[in-house]
């Protein structure tokens, strides 16, 4: 699926407020130009590159497999951007604390700049900013902050069905969130800035390739779908409610067969001594 919806994240510095953003995200036209059309093209299942090298925000070179490790939460983002990239990550940075999930030992968060020119220092001073955000602790092994090469960032971004454009100092790009399994699989794609703990939850539970046991995987999905339109997940309440209705007739069924049963065997046994 392609979306109709680009956004343009300015270098720019100053002062830019969330509804200012939106409006921005609506889109002033920009002039056509050679290239990949800009957006997602959503490849659910896909696996991306786990042999991809990158920096991290130490300046150190480390592999994509080496840090997704199992369920992961991925932002594609350039760090110099005064808009919608910093609405997007300080977003995650508000509603990870409300989540029950583990930072670590149940799933990482990466942010990856698209931008080939991005330094390790740069990455290291946006990783303590929203960091420092949160108000509580947060392992520093928890969210990393990469930087990269062309090719690197290209084969990520490709696998992913995630097209942007330099426009200039800027970029033209989604504002997309990716989660994965540990294999690297592409398990959900969450949209904007606004996230919900729930949906935050559920996709990494989807993306825990069962280890939680199958029999919770299946009730999650059985309660819970994911609405493509809305791009969330809704409480499947018809379906639940008619499950509900279906046991408790069903058991009210059977309470009212076994009890007859037990009912007629006492008169059955006192039929039996008066023929005696």
């Amino acid at each position: 699926m392609l979306l109709a919806v680009l956004m343009l994240c300015p270098c720019r510095a100053g002062a830019h407020s969330e509804e200012a953003s939106q409006k921005h995200q609506a889109g002033d036209p920009f002039p056509k130009e050679e290239g990949p059309a800009v957006g997602i093209d959503e490849r659910l299942g896909a696996k991306i590159p786990l042999d991809a090298t990158f920096r991290d925000e130490t300046g150190k070179t480390v592999r994509l497999g080496d840090l997704i490790t199992g369920p992961t939460i991925i932002l594609p983002v350039y760090y110099s951007c005064a808009n919608v990239c910093n609405y997007l990550q300080g977003g995650l940075a508000r509603v990870l604390p409300t989540i029950k999930n583990r930072p670590v030992a149940e799933y990482r968060v990466i942010s990856f700049s698209f931008d080939e020119s991005e330094t390790p220092q740069l990455a290291a001073r946006y990783k303590r900013m929203y960091l420092t955000s949160m108000n509580v602790p947060f392992p520093e092994d928890g969210w990393r902050f990469l930087t990269g090469d062309a090719a690197n960032i290209r084969r990520v971004t490709a696998a992913a069905g995630y097209s942007f454009q330099r426009r200039g100092r800027d970029f033209i790009h989604p504002v997309t969130t990716l989660v994965v399994a540990g294999d690297g699989t592409i398990v959900r794609y969450l949209y904007g800035t606004t996230f919900l703990a729930k949906d935050v939850s559920l996709a990494l539970l989807e993306a825990r390739e069962g280890k939680a046991g199958a029999s919770i995987r299946k009730v999650m999905e059985f309660c819970f779908s994911f609405d493509p339109t809305g791009k969330t997940y809704v409480f499947n309440l018809l379906r639940v409610s008619a499950t509900v209705v279906i046991l408790c007739a069903g058991g009210f069924l059977a309470f009212l067969l076994l009890g007859g049963t037990k009912r007629r065997k006492p008169g059955t046994l006192a039929d039996k001594k008066e023929q005696d």
